[in-house]
């Protein structure tokens, strides 16, 4: 029986890497544990380079996580900066090592080898992709590089290309050191992986900061002068002068080197993995954005390259490697946030395009309620939109829009949905109340009620770009409220003379009750189907969703 201590190796630091290496001395004292990263700094906090880009983080420091010299000392890992794994040999469990200061190579021997290269942005194959004035953010080394930029050279102008997470965060911080920013975005919206009415209520906070909006409009081309792009080309033929440019397109999983080992690769050229954190070699794990997760609706294997999964995935698969455990990797929900000036976005699950596309028949709800209680100063509206199964009201997805209290809300549905709640079981939480933090009735608590509703019947709900053409359509909202506009066609009855002029409608047609956001037309609907009418909806948020599905492009009956 060998008496060597147990040698693994890790490949990449950050979130993935450093949290394996961690974990695997936890577990294992006596292994002998090597992390190379071919970067400067082996684990920093890459979510908060936007905000020192900014300024909002005043201290670079702060952004670094754990040092080298930390790893060594606390937990006598064996970190090497600047080396890069560049070969596999996984019959003779070796990695071949660039030592990118002096271009020697060298050989390491490996009983369990943990990859975390992570991903990297894509860069389109455009010419002037690789200016000194475009950037993307990945590291430490691009962010110094913008942060330099805008200091010595104090541009004036900047297009962000990507209107997800990275995107708008870069544009908030570029605004806040007074750059004039344009977005440019291939799809027709804003934060694609909201639903087009949601993601709307973001895109008119950044209108209301003045930045240029480019939506459904992919990046064609630049202009250049020397080194510099000076302008970017859209395919609508307008160009954008700009003092520099920041790509925020995506990113694509850094698995080349797994590839060239002959580990097995997803479709999305993700590294297969187990629950355990295995590749296709039991002897080899992966983790982080260049890893599959598991879906925690669907179940099927997908790619989330966010820091929270690659952070808890590495720990698994570390601590597995240094003790042959067999601990499984949690599903991941893709459960995310940004602020955008006055304004949070967050999700968790599905949306509704995306459960329709993954073959879910899914039905939503859409409330806006306070964060907290309505008459304690500082009440902040929000939008919350519950995606569910038609069959039993499990939980699909969540997404919300407002100011404080955004993130509350996304993190009680994703636990429950962890636990693959139902809207059910929402309904029943026990959630903390006083005015300063809630309701009694918490928005989750709203928009589980009204789902619920649908599932037992007492109420039928249209999305809010529902065809409305053919309905007999009843505006329940008071006459104040309508004096600024109504849906076509509709007929006005305030909720509160609604029984007293049921006369004025009939009963006989199918009718979409509308107000303001949903409640009062609830209301209304109980009232109408007690009296006879038979087919009777509610435009599930109302005119303001209505209003946001319209801006958004999505009402068909215009």
């Amino acid at each position: 029986m060998s008496t060597q201590p147990l040698t693994i190796v890790i490949v990449g630091g950050v979130a993935g890497g450093a949290s394996a290496a961690t974990r695997a001395r936890r577990m294992n004292e006596g292994a002998r544990i090597i992390l190379l990263e071919k970067d400067p700094y082996v684990s920093f906090a890459n979510c908060g380079m936007p905000y020192y880009v900014g300024g909002e983080i005043a201290d670079r420091a702060k952004l670094i996580v754990a040092s080298a010299a930390f790893l060594e000392r606390r937990f006598r890992i064996d970190v090497r900066t600047g080396q890069v794994a560049t070969a596999i040999d996984r019959a003779a469990r070796t990695v071949t090592v660039l030592n990118v200061s002096d271009g020697s190579k060298y050989t390491l021997s490996y009983d369990r080898l943990v990859l975390a290269p992570g991903a990297r942005p894509f860069k389109p194959p455009i010419d002037g992709v690789d200016a000194e004035n475009v950037f993307t953010l990945r590291n430490l080394a691009d962010m110094d590089a913008i942060k330099t930029l805008l200091d010595k050279q104090a541009p004036r102008q900047a297009v962000v290309v990507g209107a997800g997470f990275i995107g708008l965060e870069m544009v908030e911080q570029l605004h806040r050191v007074g750059v004039h920013v344009d977005l440019v975005e291939a799809r027709p919206q804003v934060l694609p992986l909201l639903d087009p009415e949601m993601a709307h209520a973001v895109q008119e906070a950044l209108e209301q900061k003045g930045i240029g909006l480019h939506l459904g409009q992919p990046l064609a081309g630049f202009a250049r002068e020397g080194g510099r792009v000076t302008a970017v080309r859209l395919p609508d033929g307008k160009t954008i002068t700009t003092d520099l440019v920041v790509l925020g397109m995506g990113v694509r999983p850094s698995s080349e080197l797994a590839e060239a080992a002959g580990l097995a690769l997803s479709p999305a050229r993700a590294i297969r993995v187990n629950r355990q954190g295995q590749t296709s070699d039991a002897a080899v794990y992966a983790v982080g954005d260049a890893a599959e997760s598991v879906s925690g609706v669907s179940g099927q294997p997908g790619l989330v390259p966010l820091a929270g999964p690659a952070n808890r995935a590495g720990r698994i698969a570390g601590g597995n490697a240094a003790i042959d455990g067999g601990a499984e990797t949690g599903t991941v929900l893709g459960t995310a946030i940004v602020r955008v000036f006055d304004v949070t976005a967050g999700m968790t699950g599905l949306s509704m395009e995306a459960a329709r596309r993954q073959g879910f028949e899914a039905r939503a709800v859409i409330v806006e309620a306070n964060h907290h209680a309505g008459y304690f100063p500082g009440a902040q509206r929000m939008l919350l939109k519950l995606v569910y199964a038609a069959a039993d009201g499990r939980l699909l997805g969540a997404q919300a829009v407002g100011g404080d209290g955004v993130d509350k809300r996304i993190d009680v549905v994703a636990t429950a949905m962890h636990f693959r709640g139902t809207v059910a079981d929402l309904a029943e939480l026990d959630l903390a109340y006083a005015p300063p933090f809630g309701s009694a009735k918490d928005p989750v608590h709203m928009a589980a009620f009204a789902a619920t509703n649908e599932l037992d019947g007492w109420v039928a709900f249209l999305q809010p770009d529902a065809n409305l053409r053919d309905l007999q359509r009843v505006d329940v909202r008071t006459d104040g409220e309508v004096a600024a506009g109504m849906e076509p066609g509709a007929i006005h009855v305030p909720l509160d003379d609604l029984r007293e002029r049921l006369g004025e409608l009939d009963g006989t047609r199918p009718t979409a009750v509308l107000c303001r956001s949903g409640l009062r037309a609830w209301v209304a609907s109980r009232i109408l189907r007690q009296h006879g009418f038979t087919d009777v909806k509610v435009l599930t948020g109302g005119m303001v969703m209505r209003g946001h599905a319209r801006a958004a492009g999505m009402v068909a009956d215009d």
